[in-house]
């Protein structure tokens, strides 16, 4: 099913959130609970899967590979019923960035990490990919299951912190396994060691990195939100110790 072609303008700078501009009788689908306001002519309902699935097999299969992903079984779709232009924006549950992707311009398929995805134009197919390699699978942040998109619509999705895109010519990227947000058709996904066993072991940037090569396009993001957490929980633990310890 050919895409909704959308609108949309990009808000704010640390903590973005997209506004999706919707003509009469477009929609727009997202991740249940991604919703940040709407103005009037905004219909919502929800929905199992993306829509582009029909008879009720197909809603069944959507619905079990949404399960495999650790995500909500449903979406949500957002649709104009009014006769003039309307507005619905989403953000995501943590600060960072979000980034549209036309995914006509990079072959009809884009690969993300499982809680990346935030909002498409309907049409869009939202499915699982599995790591290729064992390695991968278990060492890469991510596990063996990847999310699919494809169509020929926009798609956002959104990273923590800056996102950096780089274009791949043949070429082979080495990164931190968690900094992975997305990459097109034509890179090839794998694991692998950092380095020595004393680089390994004390570099400070853990035992495997993630090795992306091919052609094509790939998003990388600063601050992902793993190691974001692991940052505040430390420091409540030693807010935590301080207290105690003065208190004594």
């Amino acid at each position: 099913m050919p895409s909704h072609q959308l609108e949309y303008e990009i808000l704010g700078a640390s903590a973005q959130s997209v506004e999706i501009i919707l003509d009469p009788g477009e929609t727009v689908i997202a991740e249940a609970g991604a919703m940040n306001y709407m103005t009037d002519g905004v219909r919502f309902e929800t929905r199992m899967g993306d829509g582009s699935s029909s008879g009720l097999l197909g809603k069944l299969w959507s619905v079990g590979k949404r399960m495999l992903t650790g995500e909500s079984l449903f979406m949500t779709h957002f649709n104009n019923a009014g006769k003039r232009q309307a507005r619905v924006a989403f953000a995501a549950p943590y600060p960072g960035t979000v980034v549209p992707i036309d995914l006509a311009k990079i072959g009809g398929r884009l690969i993300c990490q499982k809680d990346a995805f935030l909002c498409a134009a309907h049409g869009t197919s939202i499915g699982i990919s599995f790591a290729k390699r064992l390695g991968a699978g278990f060492f890469g942040g991510e596990g063996f299951i990847l999310q699919k998109l494809e169509g020929d619509g926009l798609a956002f999705v959104h990273a923590g912190g800056t996102v950096i895109r780089k274009e791949l010519n043949n070429e082979t990227l080495r990164l931190d396994t968690g900094c992975l947000v997305a990459f097109s058709s034509g890179i090839d996904y794998d694991i692998a060691l950092a380095g020595g066993l004393k680089s390994m072991l004390f570099g400070g940037e853990g035992i495997l990195l993630t090795t992306l090569k091919g052609t094509g396009t790939v998003w990388i993001q600063s601050l992902p939100f793993s190691r974001l957490a692991e940052r505040v929980y430390a420091a409540t633990v030693q807010a935590r110790e301080e207290v105690r310890a003065g208190g004594k």
